[in-house]
């Protein structure tokens, strides 16, 4: 038997039984490469790198843009941005992307399931307090917006909360409680760290004069909060009493999800 010699492959041509990289182009007609299941990740985590890329550009932005933030070639983007789109996920207008309606709906999903989750909770929470419960989740990483209100029903008095409410994430016991189920920020407040070491927030007049509260991240499987949990009240309040009613509250949430 005589032995071939061997040739190297022509350049930008992976050697036979190399994986191909997942930004090269396509395959040669009658092949189905087969992505590793490291390839295959890699390829998800550049399309969501540039989803949350365009979610901090809201006036969009060109391929070549998305090219120098994400670190990616610029015709691995177009590809990526061409599947994104036929999921709706993102919008094209002319040479700039955007988010897409798609976005909108899955986190109109995720927000429907959070408020079934919470709902008995949530109405639990407010009664025993005797205090305006609410759910908060995180949005544009910069605000915090009121998801779901509960009054309690048993009460002289309570503070008005309306669902739809929105405040900076850093102000407020709702916005504290989530950044402290986040991983630590170098330039996050100090209530932040001391949040994050008891599990809960607690502020006093922060975003409305008079008003006391106390919120608590909700945390599921591990992941950074996206949601809190808490109570709002008039004039300060038995820490002690109603924190652990917060954090309980949070934790029967986090398992429903």
């Amino acid at each position: 038997m005589t032995d071939r010699p061997h040739r190297s492959a022509p350049p930008g041509r992976p050697h036979a039984g190399t994986p191909a990289s997942p930004d090269a182009g396509p395959a040669s007609p009658g092949t189905e490469p087969q992505p590793s299941p490291a390839t295959g990740s890699k390829t998800i985590d550049t399309g969501l790198r540039l989803l949350e890329i365009l979610r901090d550009h809201p006036d969009g932005m060109t391929i070549s843009e998305l090219a120098r933030a994400a670190d990616v070639h610029r015709n691995a983007v177009a590809r990526h941005l061409t599947a994104l789109r036929n999921h709706r996920l993102v919008f094209r207008s002319g040479t700039r992307f955007t988010l897409g309606l798609g976005i909108v709906e899955l986190g109109a999903a995720v927000q429907h399931r959070l408020r079934a989750a919470a709902e008995g909770a949530l109405q639990s929470l407010a009664d025993d307090c005797r205090a305006t419960a609410f759910i908060s989740v995180l949005d544009a990483e910069e605000e915090v917006v009121v998801l779901a209100v509960a009054e309690p029903r048993d009460s002289d008095f309570h503070v008005a909360y309306r669902a739809g409410k929105r405040h900076a994430v850093d102000r407020g016991a709702p916005g504290i409680a989530i950044l402290a189920g986040r991983p630590p920020h170098p330039d996050e407040r100090p209530i932040v760290d001391e949040s994050r070491r008891v599990g809960y927030a607690v502020t006093a007049g922060e975003l409305q004069s008079g008003a006391w509260g106390v919120a608590a991240p909700i945390v599921t499987k591990g992941r950074p909060a996206q949601a809190s949990i808490g109570v709002v009240k008039i004039g300060v309040q038995d820490e002690s009493a109603i924190a652990p009613r917060v954090l309980t509250a949070a934790s029967e949430i986090a398992r429903l999800l």
